[in-house]
């Protein structure tokens, strides 16, 4: 298994393109979707069996595999082996930098700078899930093969499957707690995945789902479900992606297959609050109700106190 690091921000001071706004908060706004309200109570839920297990998502994943006085061995995926689903072909992993090599306080901006990463989830689809009529994306420049051009170190996911194609979706990066701090896209050499269009990407995030068959059940849920109640952030992230990686090629014509430029690693990102998201979800889905109830007393009269002359 290839564990060469991907170094996530470490020297590469332009690795980070950040300035592309803020996430519209309103963009999910309205009357909450059955989708969401199911992907809400999962999360509750197994935040309720993590607690009574004394247990976290990074002791989950890192049930029964190697690790150090407790804690995760640099670079090495968790769980052991990485989790495939045979039957959606979704498959992910977690691992950890070592302190050289993790993000800085405050290297991301934001309201949540100072927020510690303790390591993060990567979250493919393999080409056997994928929806039908998606195809690899490929730049004119990656049909020129530089001599000289340094290979950065790849860091793609164990193959499963009859095909080496996989795509990356989004990564989960979590604190010391387990819990989600941040969801962010990176540059295609630093998972050795399959570069496809951002739109292609979002039709994917749908047939990201883990039947709960592997080594860590309850992590399967957890990830299956933040996906869903989060799927408006991570569209607009890959959106996002797309234009960094644009802009990049604009910006540094010289410098080759974009794809395959160390200096570009981490394409977009936002910080995120759980615990304010759930509340955000409570809110909404008795704000409705309320505004349904204000309209009917506003408008016309009931039909036994007749239309009025």
């Amino acid at each position: 298994m290839d564990r060469q690091p991907c170094r996530f921000c470490a020297g590469a001071p332009l690795g980070i393109l950040a300035g592309h706004g803020s996430f519209p908060r309103n963009a999910a706004g309205g009357r909450v979707t059955g989708e969401e309200r199911e992907a809400a109570a999962i999360i509750r839920e197994c935040r309720r069996e993590l607690a009574e297990n004394a247990s976290t998502s990074v002791r989950e994943a890192m049930r029964d595999a190697p690790d150090i006085a407790g804690e995760p061995v640099p670079w090495y995926r968790y769980p052991e082996g990485e989790v495939y689903d045979p039957a959606s072909h979704a498959q992910y992993f977690y691992h950890c930098h070592p302190a050289a090599a993790a993000p800085r306080e405050g290297s991301f901006g934001g309201d949540r700078a100072g927020l510690v990463e303790h390591g993060h989830f990567h979250l493919f689809l393999r080409a056997e899930g994928m929806p039908r009529g998606v195809a690899p994306l490929v730049f004119p420049e990656q049909a020129v093969v530089r001599a000289d051009a340094p290979t950065p170190p790849q860091a793609a996911p164990v193959k499963r499957g009859a095909s080496d194609r996989v795509a990356h979706l989004v990564a989960v990066a979590v604190d010391a707690h387990g819990e989600p701090v941040r969801l962010f896209t990176t540059n295609r050499w630093v998972t050795g995945e399959t570069w496809y269009r951002g739109a292609d990407v979002v039709r994917m995030l749908d047939r990201f789902t883990l039947s709960g068959a592997g080594p860590a059940p309850l992590l399967d849920c957890w990830l299956t479900a933040l996906v869903r109640l989060y799927r408006p952030e991570i569209e607009w992230l890959i959106q996002r992606r797309d234009e960094a990686v644009a802009k990049w090629r604009w910006l540094w014509p010289r410098r080759g297959n974009v794809l395959e430029d160390s200096r570009l690693e981490i394409t977009s990102h936002l910080d995120i609050d759980l615990d304010a998201r759930l509340a955000e979800i409570d809110r909404r889905a008795s704000t409705p109700r309320v505004a349904i109830a204000a309209r009917r007393r506003a408008g016309l009269p009931n039909m036994a106190d007749g239309w009025g002359a």
